[in-house]
Parts: C-alpha cells; sequence; structure tokens
C-alpha cells in the first residue's frame, strides 16, 4: 500500500511538472521549448507570396508577411545549422534551399497557439523540415529526408550549442500532391503514410505524439481524391486532419495564397489545441468525426479519442482500485 501511494504522489508530481514546465521567462531561447516538426512538400514549406520576376525569369517572394506571420520573440525556429534562431518569415528559407520559399502556415500556427493558449504555451520552437516537389516514399524511414527530420528533432529535444531544448509537442505533416501523378503512388499512399507516422513515433520515442496532417487541396496529378481519401482513412490514435479544399490557389493550381497560409495555419492551432481538455470544453462542437466531400468551405476533421491526456488518470484510478 506504502509503495502504491508513493508511486500515486510521482506521477501526480510528473504531471505536475509537465503542465508547469514553460513557466520560465518566454523571452529567453535558453528556456525549454514546446517544440513542433513542420514536415511535407511545398505547400508546407511554403509558396504564399512567391511570384514570378519578369527581369530575372526566376521566382522571387514578394516579402508580404500578414500581420498573423510576424515575428514574435516567443516563436523560435531552428536553422540548418541547428541553432535557435527567432522566427521570421519565411521559416524554410536555408532548408527549402532548390526553390523559392515564401508564406506557410507555421508562424500563423504558432502565434495562433500563443494567443489561444498564452499561459500553456511558450516560447514555441517551430522545427522546418519541409522539401518542395517530394513524394511520400522519399521520406520513408532509411531515407535522406527521414533521417535529417528525425535529426533535426532530436537536436530541438535536446541542449544545442547552448540554445536550450524542450518538449515534443506535435507533428505538423503537409505533403502528397506528388503522390497524385501515378496511380500506383496514390493507391498506395495510405499505406506509406501509417508507417511513416509510426516510424516518427518510435524513432523519436513518443508513441502517442500529436500528428496534425493537413488533406490535399490540390495535386500535380488527376489522383488527388485516392491520397484524399487515404489521408482522411488514416486510423491512428492521436491523429488530426485538417481539410485544406476549398482554401484559395495560387494561379498554378496547386500552391496556397498567403491568405490562404494563414487560414491554415489558425486551423492547425485550432486541431492541436483541442488536444487540450480546457480548450477542448470551451470549445464549440469541437468535434466533427463527418466528413463531407461535397463541401466547398474549409472543414477539420477530428479524429480519434485524446488518448494522451486519458492515460495518467487511468492509471491513477488502476492504481487506487490495486490498493484494495
Amino acid at each position: 500500500m506504502g509503495l502504491r501511494f508513493f508511486f500515486l504522489v510521482v506521477v501526480f508530481v510528473f504531471w505536475d511538472l509537465e503542465a508547469h514546465a514553460n513557466s520560465a521567462d518566454p523571452n529567453s531561447q535558453l528556456t525549454q521549448k514546446d517544440i513542433f516538426i513542420l514536415a511535407g512538400q511545398s505547400n508546407m514549406a511554403g509558396r504564399g507570396g512567391v511570384i514570378n520576376d519578369v527581369a530575372t525569369g526566376t521566382q522571387i517572394w514578394d516579402g508580404v508577411v500578414p500581420s498573423a506571420c510576424r515575428p514574435n520573440p516567443s516563436i523560435l525556429r531552428l536553422d540548418a545549422k541547428l541553432n535557435w534562431v527567432e522566427a521570421h518569415e519565411p521559416l524554410h528559407a536555408d532548408i527549402d534551399v532548390a526553390s523559392a520559399d515564401g508564406v506557410g502556415p507555421g508562424m500563423a500556427f504558432a502565434n495562433a497557439v500563443l494567443a489561444q493558449e498564452p499561459s500553456s504555451f511558450g516560447p514555441i520552437g517551430l522545427v522546418p523540415c519541409a522539401i518542395g516537389g517530394t513524394n511520400i516514399s522519399q521520406w520513408e524511414r532509411g531515407s535522406l529526408l527521414y533521417r535529417r527530420m528525425v535529426r533535426r528533432a532530436r537536436a530541438a529535444v535536446a541542449q544545442q550549442g547552448g540554445g536550450g531544448g524542450g518538449t515534443l509537442r506535435a507533428l505538423l505533416w503537409y505533403q502528397g500532391e506528388s503522390d497524385t501523378i501515378v496511380k500506383q503512388d496514390a493507391e498506395s499512399y495510405g499505406r506509406r503514410l501509417e508507417k511513416l507516422f509510426q516510424d516518427i513515433r518510435l524513432d523519436l520515442m513518443s508513441p502517442m505524439l500529436p500528428i496534425i496532417q493537413v488533406a490535399l487541396a490540390s495535386g500535380e496529378g488527376r489522383f488527388v481524391d485516392i491520397v484524399r481519401e487515404a489521408q482522411f482513412g488514416t486510423d491512428l490514435l492521436n491523429l488530426r486532419t485538417v481539410d485544406a479544399m476549398g482554401l484559395t490557389l495560387r494561379p498554378d493550381k496547386l500552391h496556397l495564397t498567403t491568405e490562404s497560409q494563414v487560414r491554415l495555419g489558425e486551423m492547425m492551432a485550432d486541431a492541436f489545441l483541442n488536444f487540450i481538455p480546457n480548450h477542448l470544453s470551451a470549445t464549440s462542437n469541437p468535434i466533427n468525426a463527418n466528413f463531407d466531400q461535397s463541401t466547398t468551405s474549409p472543414t477539420l476533421l477530428i479524429s480519434n479519442f485524446i488518448f494522451s491526456y486519458a492515460m495518467i488518470p487511468l492509471l491513477t484510478i488502476l492504481l487506487l482500485i490495486t490498493s484494495f
């Protein structure tokens, strides 16, 4: 009985410490951070505001930063050299170097999280990993992109160059446009996606890591519906899917506009924050398990039970039962 009581106290103390781990100065880069991985392809890297420069014949970013994406001392990014620096658009400028990067969903996501839950999160550490034009086979375990993503995530969590580490909070994933070209790729997408998410959780030693994925708004080929069906059909605990269909695209009919990227980032923030019990109870109709493919407005699909926040109370109840 005494041992069980001691363990019970330890559980509650650990839970309380975790909940208050971010109470230090949010403006210090040495503070433990709430860390989010940003991975996928071009729409995650950000093409908002990317235009054709007639003079040079190349694509450049127009430099327009919406208010929702403005820098915040409490939002940092892990740069290509694995150092924490203050985050600003474009987040992937030194990561997705082969393309012109613009506004993506990351800054709008981070600002929305801090605006809605300032006492629960911050500082936020963003870990950009997305690379434009990549299909899911290039992200499979053992690939260059996968190994780099895992290495960057581990570096972010650990102490790096005196910049402080943090706690991995979620993976933000937006990818699949390149898998709409070949039917075989589209048909195998669901299996590969589920395996990828499981591998990431395993290699980052976070079996219940929350994942916010984006269902495609567009594609490079004609098999968009097959990939979207696979995305909505992926059935994993702590996975939520935000639907980008209906958001405005640039003239290339592939990439989201700056305004759409802001909206997407806010939708992803809502999806993540609905993992939090207090936020969940204060939100009107936060869970929508129905997906209507005929709708043209962006909708949020919430998948699965909030397992991670139920585990500690469940263990506590089991301990109490076995004590008698």
